[in-house]
Formats: structure tokens, sequence, C-alpha cells
């Protein structure tokens, strides 16, 4: 990889949402492979715990946050955990999201629709208002919102998971503009299909679709940019249609 090498990451802090399984787990995996220090946040402790004996285990470093990303004060006490714990915040990776059950628009039930949007959009508001402050007390960081290729195409049948992706979209760019004034760079990455349990995948081949590994690859090249510049979108597909 050119730009930041990995000795250049240890001692960098990266939080990651979701990170008790699929995408979210690989890419705690992944950066901890590079000597980044991980906080992984999520709902289930027993899943965070899981993807945190895997990290210690490979020798890497993990801390636990339970944090329910659509509860502003869980958000909040997970950023004051790592201000104190390690008073830095380098890397913020968004992945925490929910798909939405596969039906027309007409039909969905106005409590689902709010659990798809809190979870996939205003979770990330939260995160980055949150953690955001820290990064530019420190004039660095990098923003990683793991949207969707849902977020760019129409989803029939699962409107409400593509609206709340092509918002998650606007938001990322738009926030860029805002931050790059402080060095700090946001990227949106939009996977097709990936091999979790997310959503359906009904008649998909799971070994020609996109593995959560991959996601993390592409996170692990976002963040070893060179300084002087960043990919404001990365869209991730299958060599093969699954």
């Amino acid at each position: 990889m050119s730009g930041l090498t990995e000795a250049e990451l240890q001692g960098q802090v990266a939080i990651i949402t979701g990170a008790g399984g699929g995408i979210g787990a690989a890419i705690a995996r992944r950066l901890a492979q590079m000597g980044v220090l991980t906080f992984l946040c999520g709902r289930r402790r027993a899943a965070l715990e899981g993807t945190a004996a895997a990290i210690v285990k490979a020798g890497g470093q993990a801390e636990i946050a339970e944090c329910d990303v659509t509860d502003l004060g869980s958000v909040e006490s997970v950023a004051a955990l790592v201000e104190r714990k390690s008073g830095r915040a380098d890397i913020l990776v968004n992945n925490a999201g929910v798909g939405s059950l596969a039906g027309p628009l007409h039909q969905m039930s106005p409590s689902s629709w709010e659990q798809v949007m809190n979870t996939n959009l205003r979770g990330v508001y939260y995160c980055m208002r949150s953690f955001a402050p820290m990064m530019i007390r420190a004039g660095r960081g990098h923003i990683v919102n793991i949207s969707s290729l849902a977020g760019k195409n129409a989803l029939p049948n699962g409107a409400a998971y593509a609206a709340s992706k092509w918002g998650l979209n606007g938001l990322s760019y738009s926030v860029a503009e805002e931050l790059r004034g402080h060095s700090i760079r946001v990227s949106v990455v939009c996977p097709g299909s990936v091999n979790t349990d997310l959503g359906p995948h009904q008649g998909k081949d799971p070994k020609k679709m996109l593995q959560p590994e991959d996601v993390a690859h592409v996170v692990a090249m976002l963040v070893t940019q060179e300084p002087r510049s960043f990919v404001s979108e990365i869209l991730l597909r299958p060599t093969q249609k699954p």
C-alpha cells in the first residue's frame, strides 16, 4: 500500500460500530492487524467479546464498548470512554446498520421505517457529532461510512433501506466538505451484496458474493492514503455476478 505505512498507524485509535460480526468485525480485525487500537461498538456484548478475543489472539488490541447508535447518550458515553482511555480518535468507521423487510413501501409499518432510519442514518449523525470534535482538536482524522450500492441504484421492495443509504451518501459528501479544512477525510464505501446475515440474498451464490474481508481491505486502503488526497467514494462489486 502507498501512503501511510502500518508502522505509522501504530498507536492510532479506531472506533468501529457494528463490530460484533460481519463487516464490522472484519474491519476491526484488519485495523488491529495494522497496529491500531480498536474500540468495538455494538449492542451485543457476547458478540463483541468474540471479535475482541480473535483480535487479541492475533496479537492486536481491542476494547469493548457496548453501544446503541440510535441512542445519543449511549454514543456520547463511548466517546467519553475513548477520550478517557486514549485521548484521541483517529479513525471512525460507521458500519452499524439494519436491513428492511422485503416488501413494498406502502405495506411497511412506521416502526420498521423508524428502525431503519434511526440505525442507518441517525446513528451515523450521532457518531460523527460525538467523535468529530476530537478529530478537529487534533487536526486530523478519517471517517469511513459503510453504505451500499442500494444508495446508488433503485431497490424495489427495499425502499426504506435504499432511502437510508442514499441519505447516508449525501450526508457523507456534505460533511466531507465541512471537515476538509480540519484535515479530516470523510469517505463512503458502497458494496454490493455481502455474504453476511444483514439481509436476504435469495438466489445468490455466497461463494461469488463479496465477503466481509473485501470491505475490510477497502477500509485499510482508505486509511493508508497519502495525506494530500482522499478518496470520497468507492463502489465495490464482486468479480462475478452472484
